[in-house]
C-alpha cells in the first residue's frame, strides 16, 4: 500500500472514530472551584479607567476603556464615552495599563510548593486546574489562605493509573473496570471538576473512566504514552496534556509500537525517548494531517504545555535532536491551531526557561512561537480555558454580570506577548490583590 492509500485508509478511520466521540458526548455542567475565594462586599464600586480593554470575547482591544465593578462582578466594560461612571466609585487610573480577563491555568502542579498559587494570584493567574493531585494536597495552600490569597482552585484528585503507576504520591491505582468506575464516583463527590487518566491505563479502563465521568457530567483529559491519542479521543476524552501525547500517532505504526515496548519496561524511557521520536516526526506527511484534521472534528481541548519540554542549544545536555524535537512539537502545536484546534493553556508549574511563578507567561510567549497571535493566545488562556472547565458562566470574559478576575498588565500584549509579564494589578472577585516583586 502506498503512501497515499495509507493516508487514505487513515483518514476514514478517523471520521469514524471522530463519530463514535460525538455519540459518547454529554451536555455539559456548570463546574466549581474547591475553595471558597473572599470576594469584595456588595458596597465595593470600582471603576477602571483609561486602560485599554482585551474583554476575551474575541474582539478588537478597546482603547480608554471604562470596566466598572460592583461588589463581586463587573457590571459594565466598554469605551469611554458610552460607559457611564457611577459618581460614587473609586477611580483606578488605567493610562497606559492594558485590563485582561484573569489568567487561567488548565495544567497547574502544586507538588508540595504551598505559597506557589498565592504567587500565580499575584502574577495575574486568577483560576488553576491541578489535573492530578489529592485534593487533600492542597490543605496547606488553602488554610493560609487567610494570610495570603490563593486562585481560584479547579482540582482533579490523583491520576487514573494502573499498577504499577509512574508516580505513586499521585496516582490513584485501578485493576478493573469495577476499581475505576468507583473512583471515579469517590473523585467527584469528594469535589473533582475533572478527571485524568495516566499513561499506563489500558484503553479499555480509559473507556470505563470516561463513560462514569460524562454520566457525572465531568469531564476527563488524559497524558498519553502508551494508549495512542487517537483511540484516547474515539473513547470520548475531554482533552489532552502535553503535546508529546500525540507522539504515537504521528510516527510510523512500527515505530510507535517500539516506544509503547520500551515504556512499558520503563516507564522513564519516555524522558529521552519522546525526543528521539520527536526529532524524526515528519510533519509535512499525510499523517500529520489526518491527525489534526481528526482532532479539528473531534472537538478535544488541547493543551500543549510546550514551556515544560523547552530545549535551546545553549541548555546543559542539550542535542541538535532534542533541539529539533522540540522544535517539532512547536510546530505540530501551530498546525493543530491552523486546523482549527481547540488550543488551550497549561503552564505546568516548574519549567526550565521561566523563573519560579511564570511558567504561565513562558507558555504564552510559546503558543506565539507556534503561530498563535497575542490575542488568540490570551483568547486561549481566558476564554477557552473557561469553557474547558465549563465555568465559562462565571469567568474567563470581561462582561456584564461575570466575576470580577481581571489583571491589568503595563504595556500592550497584543504588541509583544511578553507585557503580560509587567503585572501591576491583580482583582479577585472585586478585591484586589497585593501584588509583589518577581
Amino acid at each position: 500500500m502506498n503512501q497515499t492509500a495509507r493516508a487514505s485508509l487513515l483518514a476514514i478511520t478517523i471520521a469514524g472514530a471522530c463519530t463514535r466521540a460525538y455519540a459518547q458526548a454529554s451536555p455539559p455542567r456548570r463546574l466549581s472551584e474547591v475553595n471558597v475565594v473572599d470576594s469584595a462586599g456588595a458596597t465595593n464600586l470600582v471603576a477602571i479607567v483609561g486602560a485599554t480593554l482585551i474583554d476575551g470575547r474575541g474582539g478588537a482591544s478597546v482603547a480608554n476603556a471604562v470596566v466598572v465593578v460592583r461588589g463581586a462582578r463587573i457590571v459594565a466594560a466598554g469605551p469611554r464615552g458610552r460607559t457611564p461612571i457611577p459618581r460614587d466609585a473609586a477611580l483606578v487610573d488605567g493610562a497606559g495599563l492594558t485590563v485582561l480577563p484573569g489568567l487561567i491555568d488548565a495544567h497547574f502542579h502544586l507538588d508540595g510548593d504551598d505559597s506557589l498559587p498565592a504567587l500565580y494570584l499575584k502574577h495575574g493567574v486568577t483560576s488553576v486546574r491541578d489535573p492530578g493531585a489529592w485534593i487533600e494536597a492542597y490543605a496547606k495552600a488553602r488554610s493560609s489562605a487567610a494570610r495570603a490569597s490563593i486562585p481560584r482552585l479547579f482540582l482533579a484528585g490523583p491520576h487514573l493509573d494502573f499498577p504499577p503507576p509512574v508516580f505513586p504520591k499521585d496516582a490513584l491505582t485501578v485493576r478493573d473496570a469495577d476499581e475505576t468506575r468507583l473512583a471515579v464516583h469517590r473523585l467527584v463527590d469528594q469535589g473533582a471538576s475533572s478527571i485524568k487518566v495516566y499513561l499506563r491505563l489500558p484503553l479499555e479502563l480509559v473507556r470505563v473512566a470516561t463513560d462514569v465521568a460524562h454520566r457525572r457530567g465531568v469531564p476527563i483529559t488524559a497524558h498519553l504514552e502508551i494508549v495512542s491519542a487517537l483511540d484516547a479521543i474515539s473513547a470520548g476524552v475531554d482533552g489532552i496534556e502535553h503535546i508529546t501525547s500525540f507522539g504515537t500517532s504521528l510516527v510510523e505504526p512500527r515505530d510507535a509500537e517500539r516506544y509503547r515496548q520500551a515504556v512499558h519496561a520503563d516507564a522513564n524511557f519516555r524522558r529521552d525517548g519522546r525526543y528521539a521520536m520527536w526529532s524524526t516526526i515528519d510533519l509535512a506527511a499525510p499523517r500529520a494531517a489526518s491527525v489534526t484534521e481528526f482532532v479539528r472534528r473531534s472537538g478535544t481541548w488541547i493543551d500543549p504545555t510546550l514551556a515544560v519540554f523547552e530545549v535551546q542549544a545553549a541548555d546543559s545536555g542539550a542535542t541538535p535532536a532534542k533541539v529539533r524535537a522540540f522544535a517539532q512539537m512547536v510546530a505540530f502545536t501551530g498546525m493543530l491551531h491552523r486546523a482549527g484546534a481547540r488550543v488551550v493553556v497549561g503552564s505546568h508549574s516548574d519549567v526550565p526557561h521561566a523563573e519560579r511563578g511564570w511558567a504561565y507567561q513562558r507558555e504564552l510567549e510559546l503558543l506565539v512561537a507556534a503561530g498563535l497571535t497575542p490575542m488568540e493566545a490570551i483568547l486561549a488562556g481566558t476564554r477557552e480555558n473557561a469553557r474547558y472547565f465549563r465555568a465559562s458562566d462565571r469567568i474567563g470574559t470581561i462582561e456584564n454580570g461575570k466575576v470580577a478576575d481581571l489583571v491589568l498588565v503595563a504595556g500592550d500584549p497584543l504588541a509583544d506577548i511578553a507585557n503580560v509579564r509587567n503585572v501591576r494589578r491583580v482583582m479577585l472577585a472585586g478585591r484586589w490583590i497585593t501584588t509583589g516583586d518577581r
